[in-house]
């Protein structure tokens, strides 16, 4: 009886020393990780991934606008040329040309002031200023292309450093015990950096890719102007 008593009165001891403990003991609330947070921990890699990502924003912005201008074209546009040519109104189809400022328009123009010359030289004038045209769409593409590849390199190179300053720490504990604390930088940076790469890098190629497939609308509709203008030229009576 003496013994169910002393059990029974140190389990009520220690639960309410338990008690007591968490009473006085406060919660410990870790408050969330955000974008900023992360980003200062990275360094300054990630200070050349930010300018990496703005710089590739405003190219794939500005590729959008130009796209965008090209494409806008007036449906009636080659039937009103067509009708110009058969009237004889050369002047009033260069004139339609000029307003209307669209890469299929230039070629057309090119086209209308070699009307009178041989077919060949006609098309080589036409092909000349569609090449000049498509070089001019894809302007800065290249660098799109560079910062989807270049970046996530940078931020490999970011996990590199992170994880040598992880050594580094390592080596440099005179006490032999390492804390979690000393690493927890290194670790953070590497693993930061490669993340922001490989966003910037995936954004990039979507960017990339999208205009890419923006371009080719663009060159297939150049095609279909030229074969249209030289079949206008083909035609009985031209």
């Amino acid at each position: 009886m003496n013994l169910l008593q002393i059990d029974l009165t140190d389990t009520i001891n220690a639960a309410m020393s338990a008690e007591e403990m968490a009473a006085v003991t406060p919660d410990v609330v870790q408050e969330p990780m955000n974008l900023w947070t992360m980003a200062q921990y990275g360094g300054w890699i990630m200070i050349v991934l930010a300018v990496l990502l703005a710089w590739g924003v405003y190219l794939f912005v500005e590729r959008l606008v130009t796209l965008h201008k090209a494409q806008k074209e007036d449906k009636s546009f080659m039937d009103r040329v067509k009708d110009y040519i058969h009237e004889g109104k050369i002047d009033n189809a260069l004139k339609l040309c000029r307003e209307t400022e669209t890469p299929s328009s230039r070629m057309v123009e090119k086209g209308i002031t070699r009307i009178g010359r041989p077919m060949q030289d006609v098309m080589v004038a036409i092909e000349n200023v569609g090449n000049l045209e498509v070089a001019k769409l894809e302007k800065n593409l290249v660098i799109l292309a560079t910062i989807a590849s270049l970046s996530p390199m940078i931020g490999f190179l970011g996990t590199v450093i992170g994880m040598v300053q992880v050594f580094y720490n390592m080596a440099s504990s005179n006490s032999g015990v390492i804390e979690l604390s000393a690493l927890s930088e290194g670790m953070y940076q590497a693993m930061v950096t490669t993340i922001a790469g490989l966003i910037v890098g995936i954004l990039c190629i979507f960017a990339y890719n999208f205009l890419v497939s923006r371009i080719d609308r663009v060159v297939r509709t150049l095609e279909s102007r030229t074969l249209e203008f030289l079949d206008l030229l083909n035609e009985p009576g031209a």
